[in-house]
């Protein structure tokens, strides 16, 4: 019997199907792990098109079909026609798909020296210690201690006693301000550079180190998305794989479905930052400033750790794991600095 069969499931999960044999996307398990489950694989194998009424949308998860939503003008903005289509921005990657893409309040010549500075702040902090999570302790302060120190004002500003405010150094309608998918991406990233030493080594030294690291950080938002659902309308019928969208649908373009597809990717599920088959449609438009800092913060985030902490290591019998569903991450990141 075929692993990717949808009667190869446990006979726990059957009972989650919906018409036709149709894997449910809300289904018990699946907000933890939907690629250990195999339903991405599942629904983009055997279900290309069906409708999921526990989400009250059509469900897309082949790569080809998504990349159709995410730009053909037949597919809006959802849940009304004002809201992004075609290319302008939609919300993928870090991209809130805002109708008008604000930039920062502060500019990013003056962002970069203070992300590195906030960078280098906290993994001093985490490197006096002998055990400490990425998660809580560095990725929920980077962003909002980055904007605070940019804005002109000390880390010292932010909280204490818990972890920051996800608008903490905003401004209002700063398309940058929140930092939850940040914090996402950054955990993410981290999670995949420090489980390769090898790859570690070579994003960090010698001249091509920050082109290694920025084609890290675009593979992580491919492999890993931080969001994995982005939703859209069809303004007329709609022919994908497996039939037809009706006119006015709600659409859910199941985006971490099709960064692993292999009928686009080769070896979709392996983390390979000098793939030759990179896609820069699944990680957001390029000049998002949410996109912009994420990247910055990836960077010189790394870069810091490994300053103050060159013998970090995962913590004894840890192994990072990513749960969620509508947005996804992992939880934590147990280290010990040396």
């Amino acid at each position: 019997m075929s692993a990717d069969r949808p009667d190869a499931l446990p006979a726990a999960r059957r009972r989650h199907r919906l018409a036709g044999g149709q894997p449910g996307l809300l289904a018990p398990g699946a907000t933890t792990d939907p690629y250990r489950l195999r339903l991405y694989r599942l629904l983009r194998t055997h279900y290309p098109l069906g409708y999921d009424p526990g989400l009250g949308a059509w469900l897309l998860s082949r790569y080809t079909d998504v990349a159709l939503a995410l730009t053909d003008p037949r597919f809006t903005g959802y849940p009304h026609d004002g809201a992004p289509r075609g290319r302008a921005p939609v919300p993928l990657g870090l991209c809130r798909g805002s109708l008008v893409c604000v930039p920062p309040a502060v500019p990013y010549r003056t962002a970069e020296p203070a992300v590195e500075r906030t960078a280098y702040v906290l993994a001093r902090r985490i490197a006096r210690r002998d055990r400490a999570d990425l998660v809580a302790d560095f990725c929920r302060w980077l962003p909002a201690g980055a904007a605070a120190v940019a804005a002109g004002r000390g880390l010292s500003t932010l909280p204490r006693g818990g972890a920051p405010g996800r608008r903490a150094g905003a401004v209002p309608d700063d398309c940058a301000g929140p930092t939850a998918l940040r914090e996402h991406a950054l955990a993410s990233f981290l999670a995949n550079m420090l489980d390769d030493p090898d790859l570690l080594a070579a994003a960090t030294a010698g001249d091509g180190a920050a082109t290694l690291l920025g084609r890290a950080w675009a593979e992580t938002l491919r492999r890993d998305p931080p969001v994995q659902i982005v939703l859209r309308r069809t303004r007329t019928e709609v022919a994908v794989s497996g039939g037809t969208l009706p006119a006015d649908a709600p659409v859910a373009c199941l985006i971490g479905a099709a960064g692993r597809d292999p009928a686009r990717f080769g070896a979709p599920d392996r983390f390979d930052p000098l793939r030759s088959d990179a896609d820069p449609l699944l990680i957001g438009p390029a000049g998002c400033p949410a996109a912009l800092l994420g990247g910055l913060e990836a960077e010189h985030g790394l870069r810091a750790l490994l300053a103050a902490m060159p013998g970090i290591r995962w913590a004894d019998g840890f192994r990072p794991a990513a749960g969620g569903l509508l947005t996804r991450g992992p939880r934590t990141l147990l280290v010990r600095p040396s």
